[in-house]
Protein backbone atom coordinates (compact mmCIF):
# COMPACT_ATOMS: atom_id res chain seq x y z
CA UNK A 1 0.00 0.00 0.00
CA UNK A 2 2.84 2.50 1.12
CA UNK A 3 4.94 1.55 -2.02
CA UNK A 4 1.22 2.51 -4.04
CA UNK A 5 0.43 5.76 -2.58
CA UNK A 6 4.72 6.24 -3.04
CA UNK A 7 3.68 5.82 -7.17
CA UNK A 8 0.48 8.10 -6.53
CA UNK A 9 2.63 11.00 -5.28
CA UNK A 10 5.75 10.71 -7.87
CA UNK A 11 2.84 10.55 -10.72
CA UNK A 12 1.19 13.90 -9.14
CA UNK A 13 4.12 15.36 -9.54
CA UNK A 14 5.45 14.31 -12.42
CA UNK A 15 1.96 15.70 -13.88
CA UNK A 16 2.36 18.96 -11.62
CA UNK A 17 5.92 19.45 -13.04
CA UNK A 18 5.00 19.15 -16.61
CA UNK A 19 2.29 21.74 -15.76
CA UNK A 20 4.27 23.58 -14.39
CA UNK A 21 6.57 23.67 -17.48
CA UNK A 22 4.36 24.02 -19.98
CA UNK A 23 3.20 27.54 -18.12
CA UNK A 24 6.56 28.86 -17.89
CA UNK A 25 7.00 28.32 -22.02
CA UNK A 26 3.68 29.99 -22.45
CA UNK A 27 4.81 32.93 -20.06
CA UNK A 28 8.33 32.93 -22.02
CA UNK A 29 6.51 33.35 -25.13
CA UNK A 30 4.36 35.97 -24.01
CA UNK A 31 7.28 38.18 -22.39
CA UNK A 32 9.44 37.78 -25.35
CA UNK A 33 6.78 39.65 -27.18
CA UNK A 34 5.71 42.19 -24.28
CA UNK A 35 9.48 41.93 -23.85
CA UNK A 36 11.30 45.74 -24.50
CA UNK A 37 7.71 47.62 -25.63
CA UNK A 38 9.97 50.17 -27.53
CA UNK A 39 12.06 47.75 -29.23
CA UNK A 40 11.90 48.88 -33.19
CA UNK A 41 13.25 46.92 -36.34
CA UNK A 42 15.37 48.41 -38.75
CA UNK A 43 16.78 46.84 -41.88
CA UNK A 44 19.39 46.61 -44.28
CA UNK A 45 20.38 45.07 -47.44
CA UNK A 46 18.32 43.31 -50.97
CA UNK A 47 15.39 41.69 -52.13
CA UNK A 48 15.55 39.09 -49.34
CA UNK A 49 14.26 41.84 -46.89
CA UNK A 50 12.83 44.47 -49.19
CA UNK A 51 9.40 45.02 -48.86
CA UNK A 52 8.98 48.06 -51.05
CA UNK A 53 11.39 50.04 -51.46
CA UNK A 54 12.14 49.11 -55.20
CA UNK A 55 11.08 51.19 -57.90
CA UNK A 56 8.27 50.60 -59.36
CA UNK A 57 8.77 50.99 -63.16
CA UNK A 58 11.89 49.18 -63.00
CA UNK A 59 11.33 46.03 -60.76
CA UNK A 60 9.50 42.81 -61.56
CA UNK A 61 8.13 42.96 -57.60
CA UNK A 62 5.78 45.41 -58.55
CA UNK A 63 4.23 42.94 -61.80
CA UNK A 64 1.36 40.54 -61.51
CA UNK A 65 1.78 38.09 -59.96
CA UNK A 66 4.05 38.77 -57.36
CA UNK A 67 2.51 39.04 -54.26
CA UNK A 68 -0.66 36.96 -55.47
CA UNK A 69 -0.22 35.10 -52.30
CA UNK A 70 -0.29 38.04 -49.63
CA UNK A 71 -1.67 40.78 -50.41
CA UNK A 72 -3.09 39.54 -53.35
CA UNK A 73 -1.75 41.88 -55.58
CA UNK A 74 2.55 43.15 -56.70
CA UNK A 75 3.56 45.59 -53.55
CA UNK A 76 7.52 45.43 -54.13
CA UNK A 77 8.14 42.14 -52.17
CA UNK A 78 10.20 39.14 -53.98
CA UNK A 79 7.63 36.64 -53.78
CA UNK A 80 4.64 35.79 -53.60
CA UNK A 81 3.89 36.92 -50.64
CA UNK A 82 5.63 37.47 -47.27
CA UNK A 83 9.34 37.81 -46.96
CA UNK A 84 12.25 37.48 -44.42
CA UNK A 85 11.34 40.59 -42.66
CA UNK A 86 7.46 39.42 -41.86
CA UNK A 87 8.71 36.27 -39.97
CA UNK A 88 11.37 38.49 -38.14
CA UNK A 89 9.32 41.65 -37.06
CA UNK A 90 6.34 38.79 -36.19
CA UNK A 91 8.75 37.19 -33.97
CA UNK A 92 9.55 40.48 -32.37
CA UNK A 93 5.63 41.20 -32.19
CA UNK A 94 5.87 44.14 -34.48
CA UNK A 95 4.35 45.07 -37.16
CA UNK A 96 6.52 45.19 -40.68
CA UNK A 97 8.45 48.24 -40.58
CA UNK A 98 7.57 50.59 -42.85
CA UNK A 99 9.59 51.73 -46.07
CA UNK A 100 11.94 54.30 -46.35
CA UNK A 101 10.32 54.88 -49.78
CA UNK A 102 6.83 55.35 -48.50
CA UNK A 103 8.43 57.54 -46.00
CA UNK A 104 9.38 59.67 -47.86
CA UNK A 105 6.53 60.07 -49.72
CA UNK A 106 4.91 62.04 -47.03
CA UNK A 107 1.80 59.97 -46.80
CA UNK A 108 2.67 57.65 -43.98
CA UNK A 109 1.10 58.48 -40.23
CA UNK A 110 4.00 59.38 -38.04
CA UNK A 111 2.78 56.36 -35.52
CA UNK A 112 3.74 54.05 -37.88
CA UNK A 113 7.45 54.84 -37.13
CA UNK A 114 7.06 53.10 -33.83
CA UNK A 115 7.88 49.45 -35.42
CA UNK A 116 10.97 50.96 -37.37
CA UNK A 117 11.81 51.37 -40.74
CA UNK A 118 13.15 49.12 -44.00
CA UNK A 119 15.37 50.82 -45.72
CA UNK A 120 16.74 47.33 -48.23
CA UNK A 121 16.85 47.76 -51.78
CA UNK A 122 16.38 44.81 -53.93
CA UNK A 123 19.26 44.26 -56.67
CA UNK A 124 21.81 46.39 -53.74
CA UNK A 125 25.02 44.83 -52.09
CA UNK A 126 27.63 46.36 -50.27
CA UNK A 127 29.45 47.79 -53.28
CA UNK A 128 28.07 50.42 -55.26
CA UNK A 129 26.54 47.53 -58.11
CA UNK A 130 23.55 48.95 -58.97
CA UNK A 131 22.46 52.43 -60.72
CA UNK A 132 18.86 51.72 -59.29
CA UNK A 133 19.30 51.53 -55.96
CA UNK A 134 21.63 52.57 -52.71
CA UNK A 135 23.64 50.14 -51.38
CA UNK A 136 23.89 49.05 -47.73
CA UNK A 137 26.43 52.26 -46.97
CA UNK A 138 23.71 54.49 -48.39
CA UNK A 139 21.22 52.90 -46.71
CA UNK A 140 22.60 53.49 -43.34
CA UNK A 141 23.29 57.39 -44.48
CA UNK A 142 19.31 57.48 -44.77
CA UNK A 143 18.60 56.13 -41.20
CA UNK A 144 21.81 58.55 -39.96
CA UNK A 145 19.47 61.60 -42.04
CA UNK A 146 16.02 60.52 -40.02
CA UNK A 147 17.98 60.95 -36.61
CA UNK A 148 19.59 64.21 -37.60
CA UNK A 149 16.10 65.02 -38.55
CA UNK A 150 15.07 63.97 -35.30
CA UNK A 151 12.36 61.48 -36.75
CA UNK A 152 14.58 58.75 -34.16
CA UNK A 153 16.14 59.45 -31.76
CA UNK A 154 18.73 58.14 -30.04
CA UNK A 155 17.04 56.63 -27.48
CA UNK A 156 14.99 54.74 -30.53
CA UNK A 157 18.22 53.50 -31.87
CA UNK A 158 19.07 52.08 -28.60
CA UNK A 159 16.87 50.36 -28.10
CA UNK A 160 16.09 48.82 -31.48
CA UNK A 161 17.45 45.82 -33.84
CA UNK A 162 19.04 46.28 -36.95
CA UNK A 163 19.41 43.65 -39.60
CA UNK A 164 22.00 43.61 -42.63
CA UNK A 165 21.23 41.00 -45.08
CA UNK A 166 23.53 40.24 -47.67
CA UNK A 167 22.46 37.71 -50.12
CA UNK A 168 24.91 37.91 -52.66
CA UNK A 169 24.13 40.35 -55.41
CA UNK A 170 27.83 41.54 -54.89
CA UNK A 171 28.45 37.84 -56.00
CA UNK A 172 26.06 37.57 -59.03
CA UNK A 173 27.57 41.09 -59.95
CA UNK A 174 31.14 39.91 -59.81
CA UNK A 175 30.44 36.73 -62.24
CA UNK A 176 28.65 38.99 -64.72
CA UNK A 177 31.33 41.18 -64.90
CA UNK A 178 34.03 38.18 -65.89
CA UNK A 179 35.42 39.06 -62.02
CA UNK A 180 36.76 42.32 -62.93
CA UNK A 181 34.85 44.37 -60.46
CA UNK A 182 37.10 46.49 -58.57
CA UNK A 183 40.05 44.45 -60.03
CA UNK A 184 40.16 41.53 -57.86
CA UNK A 185 42.22 38.64 -59.03
CA UNK A 186 39.79 35.99 -57.51
CA UNK A 187 36.33 35.06 -56.33
CA UNK A 188 38.31 34.10 -52.85
CA UNK A 189 39.46 37.56 -52.44
CA UNK A 190 36.51 39.32 -53.70
CA UNK A 191 34.54 37.43 -51.14
CA UNK A 192 37.04 38.45 -48.20
CA UNK A 193 36.21 42.72 -49.76
CA UNK A 194 32.70 41.84 -49.25
CA UNK A 195 33.43 40.53 -45.89
CA UNK A 196 35.34 43.79 -45.05
CA UNK A 197 32.76 45.97 -46.30
CA UNK A 198 30.67 44.12 -44.39
CA UNK A 199 32.21 44.43 -41.34
CA UNK A 200 32.70 47.95 -41.98
CA UNK A 201 28.80 48.08 -41.98
CA UNK A 202 28.37 46.99 -38.75
CA UNK A 203 30.66 49.13 -36.83
CA UNK A 204 29.00 52.27 -38.70
CA UNK A 205 25.58 50.67 -37.60
CA UNK A 206 26.84 50.37 -34.17
CA UNK A 207 28.53 53.89 -33.60
CA UNK A 208 24.91 54.86 -33.71
CA UNK A 209 23.98 53.02 -30.98
CA UNK A 210 22.28 50.13 -31.64
CA UNK A 211 22.47 47.17 -28.78
CA UNK A 212 21.43 44.19 -31.31
CA UNK A 213 22.92 43.94 -34.27
CA UNK A 214 22.22 40.77 -36.61
CA UNK A 215 23.77 40.54 -40.07
CA UNK A 216 22.39 37.37 -41.96
CA UNK A 217 24.40 34.41 -43.02
CA UNK A 218 24.66 33.79 -46.92
CA UNK A 219 22.40 30.98 -48.30
CA UNK A 220 23.56 28.35 -50.06
CA UNK A 221 23.88 30.10 -53.79
CA UNK A 222 23.80 26.64 -55.21
CA UNK A 223 21.16 25.64 -54.40
CA UNK A 224 19.02 28.54 -55.82
CA UNK A 225 17.27 28.00 -58.98
CA UNK A 226 19.48 29.96 -61.33
CA UNK A 227 22.15 27.41 -60.41
CA UNK A 228 20.13 24.69 -60.44
CA UNK A 229 18.58 25.06 -63.94
CA UNK A 230 21.40 23.08 -65.53
CA UNK A 231 20.31 20.43 -63.62
CA UNK A 232 16.86 20.37 -64.06
CA UNK A 233 16.22 21.47 -60.91
CA UNK A 234 17.35 18.34 -59.42
CA UNK A 235 20.93 19.20 -57.65
CA UNK A 236 22.47 21.55 -55.90
CA UNK A 237 25.86 23.14 -57.29
CA UNK A 238 28.58 22.09 -54.73
CA UNK A 239 31.27 24.63 -56.09
CA UNK A 240 29.26 27.77 -55.32
CA UNK A 241 28.17 26.28 -51.86
CA UNK A 242 31.78 26.07 -51.25
CA UNK A 243 32.23 29.50 -51.91
CA UNK A 244 29.05 30.06 -49.88
CA UNK A 245 31.34 28.30 -46.97
CA UNK A 246 34.25 30.70 -47.24
CA UNK A 247 31.25 33.67 -47.10
CA UNK A 248 30.34 32.57 -43.74
CA UNK A 249 33.26 30.98 -42.02
CA UNK A 250 35.03 35.18 -42.81
CA UNK A 251 31.82 36.18 -41.65
CA UNK A 252 31.67 34.39 -38.06
CA UNK A 253 35.06 35.09 -37.87
CA UNK A 254 34.48 38.87 -38.16
CA UNK A 255 31.75 38.80 -35.64
CA UNK A 256 33.42 36.57 -33.13
CA UNK A 257 36.12 39.48 -33.35
CA UNK A 258 33.65 42.47 -33.10
CA UNK A 259 31.91 40.95 -29.60
CA UNK A 260 35.78 40.32 -28.55
CA UNK A 261 36.66 44.03 -29.69
CA UNK A 262 33.06 45.90 -28.03
CA UNK A 263 33.46 47.82 -25.22
CA UNK A 264 30.21 48.67 -24.61
CA UNK A 265 26.73 47.06 -24.42
CA UNK A 266 26.84 46.19 -28.49
CA UNK A 267 26.29 42.39 -29.38
CA UNK A 268 26.59 41.52 -32.72
CA UNK A 269 25.03 37.88 -33.70
CA UNK A 270 24.15 35.94 -37.02
CA UNK A 271 21.11 34.65 -38.45
CA UNK A 272 22.37 31.56 -39.57
CA UNK A 273 20.38 31.49 -43.05
CA UNK A 274 22.34 28.65 -44.85
CA UNK A 275 21.70 25.79 -42.31
CA UNK A 276 18.30 26.97 -42.08
CA UNK A 277 17.70 27.01 -45.60
CA UNK A 278 19.57 23.63 -46.27
CA UNK A 279 17.62 22.43 -43.11
CA UNK A 280 14.48 22.57 -45.38
CA UNK A 281 15.82 21.96 -48.68
CA UNK A 282 17.33 18.14 -47.46
CA UNK A 283 13.70 17.82 -45.22
CA UNK A 284 11.16 19.41 -47.36
CA UNK A 285 8.63 17.22 -46.82
CA UNK A 286 8.52 18.07 -42.80
CA UNK A 287 7.39 21.79 -43.74
CA UNK A 288 4.88 20.63 -46.21
CA UNK A 289 7.30 21.31 -49.19
CA UNK A 290 6.76 18.94 -52.58
CA UNK A 291 9.00 21.12 -54.93
CA UNK A 292 12.11 21.74 -52.75
CA UNK A 293 14.28 23.44 -56.14
CA UNK A 294 12.06 23.91 -58.99
CA UNK A 295 10.77 27.68 -59.19
CA UNK A 296 6.96 28.63 -58.97
CA UNK A 297 6.87 31.10 -61.15
CA UNK A 298 9.21 30.87 -64.40
CA UNK A 299 9.38 32.35 -68.12
CA UNK A 300 7.59 30.35 -71.09
CA UNK A 301 11.55 29.97 -72.50
CA UNK A 302 15.09 31.58 -71.72
CA UNK A 303 14.48 35.13 -72.72
CA UNK A 304 11.71 35.49 -70.51
CA UNK A 305 11.27 35.69 -66.78
CA UNK A 306 8.67 35.75 -64.08
CA UNK A 307 6.69 39.17 -64.73
CA UNK A 308 7.23 39.08 -68.08
CA UNK A 309 4.86 40.59 -70.43
CA UNK A 310 5.23 41.01 -73.90
CA UNK A 311 3.66 44.04 -75.37
CA UNK A 312 3.03 43.88 -79.25
CA UNK A 313 0.61 44.87 -81.04
CA UNK A 314 -0.54 46.81 -78.16
CA UNK A 315 -1.42 43.51 -76.00
CA UNK A 316 -0.48 42.07 -72.96
CA UNK A 317 1.17 38.76 -73.58
CA UNK A 318 1.48 36.89 -70.33
CA UNK A 319 5.29 35.34 -70.93
CA UNK A 320 5.10 33.17 -67.84
CA UNK A 321 3.69 30.17 -66.12
CA UNK A 322 2.87 29.82 -62.52
CA UNK A 323 2.41 26.46 -60.50
CA UNK A 324 -1.07 25.62 -59.08
CA UNK A 325 0.61 25.43 -55.43
CA UNK A 326 3.03 28.17 -54.80
CA UNK A 327 2.42 26.99 -51.03
CA UNK A 328 4.05 24.00 -51.73
CA UNK A 329 6.83 25.42 -53.45
CA UNK A 330 10.24 26.80 -51.89
CA UNK A 331 11.28 28.96 -54.63
CA UNK A 332 9.31 31.30 -55.87
CA UNK A 333 11.48 32.61 -59.09
CA UNK A 334 14.92 31.96 -59.89
CA UNK A 335 16.73 34.21 -56.74
CA UNK A 336 13.65 33.95 -54.03
CA UNK A 337 11.56 32.07 -51.58
CA UNK A 338 7.59 31.71 -51.48
CA UNK A 339 6.10 32.67 -48.69
CA UNK A 340 6.30 28.96 -47.69
CA UNK A 341 9.79 28.68 -48.64
CA UNK A 342 10.37 31.87 -45.60
CA UNK A 343 7.50 30.16 -43.38
CA UNK A 344 9.86 27.29 -43.75
CA UNK A 345 13.21 28.62 -42.98
CA UNK A 346 11.88 31.03 -40.16
CA UNK A 347 10.75 27.59 -38.43
CA UNK A 348 14.23 26.17 -38.47
CA UNK A 349 15.43 29.19 -37.20
CA UNK A 350 12.79 29.00 -33.95
CA UNK A 351 14.49 25.42 -33.37
CA UNK A 352 17.82 27.11 -33.37
CA UNK A 353 16.72 29.54 -31.00
CA UNK A 354 15.96 32.79 -32.62
CA UNK A 355 15.18 34.81 -29.27
CA UNK A 356 19.23 34.26 -28.29
CA UNK A 357 19.86 35.71 -31.72
CA UNK A 358 17.10 38.82 -31.43
CA UNK A 359 17.51 39.76 -27.92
Amino acid sequence: MDSQKHLFILSCLSLLLVLLSGQMEMQVEATRHLNHPSKKLFVFGDSYVDTGNSIKTIFDSWKVPYGITFPGKPVGRFSDGRVLTDFLAKYLGLKSPITHNLWNTNTVPKHDLKYGMNFAYGGTGVFEISSTGPNVTTQINSLIKLIQENVYTPSDITKSIAYVSVAGNDYNYYLKTGGAFLGFPSFPSFIESVIEQTTTNLIHLQSLGFERIVVGALQPLGCLPQATAETSFQSCNSTFNDLVALHNNLLNQSVTKLNQETNDHTTFTILDIFDSFKSVLNHPSSHNIKERLKPCCVGVSSEYKCGSVDYKNLNKVKKYLVCENPESTFFWDQLHPTQAGWNAVYNELEKKDLYQVLY
